[in-house]
């Protein structure tokens, strides 16, 4: 279970599909009070985070429109409440993009700030891009 704290155009379609479903458990497992995961570092961390979370969700509904795949499973905005901003993060996001480019899928390869696809294994200086996108000064 993951939701990654990288900007969501930075990520793969299969990863981008799997961090949508993994987010509607996380939320269902907080807005519903069910058990399952719910005592998982992924799920605490979103605590008290519900606006962020739904905020998240509307960055992968737009990043979905834009790829082509059809959003049916929308989040109630009334439990939307708390923090508008994650800032637990279980690894800091220029570590998550170091992983993600690792992979060996289309993230951040393909989709790093400055534009172009890049060939061959990452190179760091498209993660670099792509962590300085992620926080402009």
């Amino acid at each position: 279970m993951r939701i990654w704290d990288v900007d969501v155009r930075l990520l793969c379609d299969r990863h981008l599909l799997g961090e949508h479903r993994e987010l509607h458990a996380i939320w269902t497992v907080q807005t519903e009070g069910k058990r399952g995961y719910s005592r998982h570092p992924e799920t605490l961390r979103w605590r008290g985070r519900l606006a962020a979370l739904y905020a998240r969700h509307e960055a992968q509904v737009v990043e979905m429109g834009r790829r082509g795949f059809r959003h049916a499973s929308p989040l109630d905005r009334a439990h939307a409440t708390g923090e508008t901003t994650q800032t637990e993060f279980v690894d800091p996001p220029d570590a998550q993009l170091r992983r993600l480019a690792q992979l060996g899928c289309d993230c951040v390869r393909s989709r790093t700030a400055g534009g172009g696809t890049l060939s061959g294994s990452p190179s760091d200086d498209a993660v670099s891009r792509a962590i300085r996108a992620q926080h402009p000064k």
